[in-house]
């Protein structure tokens, strides 16, 4: 079993938004796994790759009226699922239509469609408004024999549900190696072994074209960095979903996207939260 680095930043005062903000940075960072509460963020990373640095943030990164103090500490190798089902992960019913639940849950709901996600130490159990929401919209889309690429999967969930909702082929791309490892795991659980998973960036999808979705949940400084690769995969006429960025976001990503040639834009939000949906022009 792998040891981790768990490292406890205490902010002051805090705020939902901040602990957010605070996660999709050391995300960037190397780490896996985030628990928020109300006085600030636990997170974790392997220790093979950990350096104290890491846990350092800049002025130019933290632009809150708002003080960060951490300390880590080393965590032996255990029973991640365990820890998980003990301390974080409960299953979720998300419009009483798709249940997402691990393999050591009992006592949850039937549904529609059903997703196991053993998440270990990666991120994306649909617990995050990001991925709810991006849920909730592929839960209304005909997606039979669609041609899906899901960029930054995390534990596979789009994926995989893109898959049961009938969409093929579907690539599934993750920059970590453990994620990457974690969502192999997930969809031969989930009965989706012919799912397409690639380890890299943007890069790794390179030579697809007549994409019919994409979906990216990521973050907004790579998507609008790599938004001009997304585009070149699709067809005349495709969807494209973005989330992983805040409500402050929606103005500059819609503009990106008008300047792209994308129309029939539009944004959900769960919170502090957004999603943008769009269509590439047929013009």
């Amino acid at each position: 079993m792998n040891d981790y680095i768990e490292a406890r930043f205490e902010i002051e005062p805090c705020q939902e938004m901040m602990t957010d903000i605070l996660a999709d940075i050391l995300a960037a960072r190397g780490f896996e796994s985030f628990v928020p509460d109300r006085n600030g963020l636990t997170a974790y990373i392997r220790k093979e790759i950990f350096e104290p640095h890491i846990l350092d943030i800049t002025d130019e990164e933290w632009f809150f009226d708002a003080t960060i103090k951490s300390v880590w500490k080393v965590i032996e190798g255990q029973d991640w699922n365990s820890e998980w089902e003990k301390n974080y992960f409960q299953p979720i019913v998300i419009d009483g239509r798709c249940v997402i639940h691990s393999s050591f849950h009992s006592g949850y709901p039937a549904c529609e469609y059903d997703i196991v996600i053993d998440p270990k130490m990666a991120f994306g159990t649909g617990h995050h408004a990001t991925t709810a929401l991006i849920v909730r919209r592929l839960l209304d889309l005909k997606l039979n024999d669609k041609k899906i690429i899901d960029m930054g999967t995390g534990t596979g969930i789009l994926a995989i549900l893109a898959r049961k909702l009938g969409a093929n082929p579907v690539i599934a791309v993750e920059i970590d190696p453990p994620a990457y490892e974690n969502t192999l795991e997930n969809i031969v659980v989930n009965g989706c072994g012919d799912i397409d998973v690639r380890l890299g960036d943007v890069s790794a999808i390179a030579d697809e074209k007549n994409v019919d979705l994409f979906v990216a949940n990521i973050n907004r400084n790579v998507i609008l960095g790599d938004i001009e690769d997304y585009k070149r995969t699709l067809r005349p006429g495709s969807m494209i979903i973005l989330s992983g960025f805040l409500v402050a976001d929606i103005p500059v990503c819609t503009e990106t996207l008008a300047k792209l040639g994308f129309c029939d834009i539009n944004h959900t939000v769960d919170g502090d939260w957004a999603a943008i949906t769009a269509i590439l022009s047929e013009i």
